[in-house]
C-alpha cells in the first residue's frame, strides 16, 4: 500500500509505532532523529512520514518545515505523532505544515487509519 517513515527517537516507542503500522499492512522504513530523516527522504522519499516532535539534534517541527519548503517533498504527508497534547501543540504542528496529528498514547486503529487516509488522498490527487 506505501512506505512509511517513522521518526522517533525513543526506541521503544519507535519500534512499537513500526510494528503497528506493519500490522496495518504497511511498509515502514524508522530512524531515530529528524537529522536521519532528511537524509532517508533525499535518498528513498517514503510516502508518509510519522514525525515526533520532541528529538535531539533537531526538532520535528524543524524538519516539517524542511520538507514542506522543499519543491520535490513539499507534497509529502506528514502526520506529527506526540505525546504534546494540548490544543496549541496539536494547532502548533498542523501550522508547521502537517497533514495530521496523534496524541500519545494513541490507538493502533487511530494511527492505522491516519495514515492510510493521508495515503489514499495523496493516491488520488496524483491519479487526477
Amino acid at each position: 500500500m506505501g512506505t512509511v517513515l517513522v521518526v522517533e527517537d525513543n526506541l521503544s516507542q519507535r519500534e512499537m509505532i513500526a510494528t503497528v503500522l506493519r500490522e496495518g499492512g504497511l511498509d515502514v522504513v524508522s530512524v531515530e532523529d529528524g537529522q536521519e530523516a532528511l537524509v532517508q527522504i533525499d535518498s528513498h522519499a517514503p510516502d508518509v512520514l510519522v514525525l515526533d516532535i520532541v528529538m535531539p539534534r533537531m526538532s520535528g517541527y524543524e524538519v516539517c518545515r524542511r520538507i514542506r519548503s522543499d519543491p520535490r517533498t513539499s507534497k509529502m504527508p506528514i502526520v506529527f505523532c506526540s505525546s504534546k497534547s494540548e490544543q496549541f501543540d496539536i494547532h502548533w504542528g498542523i501550522k508547521q505544515g502537517a497533514d495530521a496529528y496523534v496524541s500519545k498514547p494513541f490507538s493502533s486503529q487511530e494511527l492505522i487509519r491516519t495514515v492510510k487516509q493521508l495515503l489514499q488522498r495523496t493516491q488520488e490527487s496524483s491519479s487526477t
